[in-house]
């Protein structure tokens, strides 16, 4: 019923914008695409978008910041938008709800269809049982794939597309202790790490050397590390930018990029936000990443490169990719909004170039979405009578214009190990190409597996 009113919809908006336009070529053209948007129908490739902990308080910051409360980022101007609902489940009790999901849950949810419980990675609330990954679809079905992010690889986002295990905290062979039954000296499957590769993901991406450094404790691999296992099953490691713009693969090689011991570095930086009266007003910094590791726009133009199609097959399956903007999230744990808004931005240019490429490749299904908000609000500027007890900054924004940002769901923040909590609104999912008119009115997260396991063709 979606899809027969939506067509009706815009064949109607199109007949009338041709009419009053005069039947132009252009015109034409327009209304040959949105038309193409709604039928549905398989897509060549997806590219999965997911900004972690980016609600729309988070998007609006950085719009206002970086242009202006009229303007529009790249992530604004998709055809057609919706919103998500993201609680999971109980893990005592798994009939119950949560209202406020983690990013493992969440990713679960998206990633398989399926609700868990906070803290597991594409297995069920408390039975264990492994769910079957939109990317596990993907490679069933021949497509190629790539997985990264601007966290570590093995953090939840990434993970819950090629590992299964009961805690996201099992990230590597030596991080077991909450996961005994997943260590491969039992019998398991191993770690996040250990699993990612042994999924033979086609494109591996992130930070999280650490973890692939670990000592593999049982099976054909035991007594190396998760990275010389991995070149072992035919991956090529590298560790800095230069050789990701330099890396050729040979035929049936894969690539494991892992450009930094933990977490990826920042792109911006500024002062955090503090009680009243709060930092600033401030003007970011801008370019501070270290140039020995790369972009999230370079890992993406290098992913597309080497998940095409090479030999130009029009009958040949294309590839899915997922895309983390990781650290919206982290820095809006602790508080510190330029960082913030900087990884927002950063993910937004990897967004641009998902459009461009798909301008050129229209059988490409773009989805940009959240797992869950977070704990940002634009506020009006504090004073003495009128202020939170949370955390606060003051930034002035490209319209010369002061914005102050807030952080009050946490009572003490970056000086002890709490941190500012996830919400759990709704958040914004936007789309185009096959399948695209899905995200219209209000959707579950579940629901994101499932117009994807469409867009493949298996549903």
């Amino acid at each position: 019923m979606k899809l027969r009113i939506l067509t009706l919809l815009v064949g109607s908006v199109c007949a009338q914008a041709i009419a009053q336009n005069g039947g132009s070529p252009s015109q034409s053209a327009e209304a040959a695409r949105l038309q193409q948007q709604i039928q549905g129908g398989r897509a060549k490739n997806i590219i999965f978008l997911l900004g972690d902990g980016m609600g729309d308080s988070e998007i609006t910051a950085a719009r206002n910041y970086q242009v202006g409360a009229a303007g529009r980022l790249a992530m604004d101007t998709l055809p057609f938008t919706g919103a998500v609902t993201t609680y999971s489940l109980q893990e005592v009790d798994p009939s119950k709800i949560d209202y406020v999901t983690d990013s493992a849950a969440g990713g679960t949810a998206w990633a398989t269809g399926q609700k868990t419980s906070n803290g597991r990675i594409s297995t069920s609330a408390k039975t264990d049982k492994p769910l079957k990954t939109i990317l596990e679809l993907a490679k069933e079905l021949g497509y190629r794939t790539g997985n990264i992010t601007t966290a570590e690889i093995t953090d939840a986002t990434p993970a819950v597309l090629g590992a299964h295990v009961n805690s996201r905290s099992c990230q590597g062979p030596a991080d077991m202790k909450a996961c005994p039954q997943y260590k491969k000296s039992a019998g398991g499957a191993g770690s996040i790490a250990e699993q990612l590769v042994d999924h033979k993901i086609d494109v591996l991406m992130g930070g999280g050397r650490q973890r692939y450094e670990q000592i593999i404790d049982g099976g054909p691999g035991e007594g190396s590390s998760v990275i010389a296992s991995a070149e072992a099953q035919g991956y090529k490691a590298i560790s800095t930018a230069r050789e990701l713009s330099e890396v050729h693969l040979e035929p049936g090689q894969r690539l494991l990029g892992l450009f930094n011991e933990g977490n990826m570095s920042m792109e911006w930086s500024g002062d955090p936000a503090i009680p009243y009266p709060g930092s600033g007003p401030q003007r970011c910094k801008e370019f501070v990443r270290p140039t020995n590791e790369p972009a999230l726009l370079s890992m993406m133009m290098k992913s597309i490169r080497l998940l095409e199609n090479a030999n130009n097959d029009p009958q040949a399956a294309g590839f899915f990719l997922q895309v983390e903007g990781a650290q919206i999230d982290k820095r809006a744990h602790t508080a510190e909004p330029c960082e913030q808004i900087g990884e927002t931005i950063a993910f937004d240019n990897a967004i641009k170039l998902a459009l461009d490429y798909a301008a050129a490749n229209p059988g490409t299904l773009i989805m940009i979405t959240a797992d869950h908000g977070h704990s940002t609000q634009i506020v009006p500027e504090p004073n003495a009578g009128n202020h939170g007890a949370g955390l606060m900054s003051t930034l002035v924004t490209t319209e010369k214009a002061n914005m102050t940002l807030y952080y009050g769901t946490n009572a003490v923040c970056c000086a002890s190990s709490h941190s500012m909590e996830h919400t759990g609104t709704q958040v914004r999912i936007a789309a185009q190409g096959p399948q695209a008119f899905g995200v219209l009115g209000v959707n579950d997260m579940t629901d994101m597996y499932h117009l994807m396991a469409r867009a493949l063709g298996a549903e």
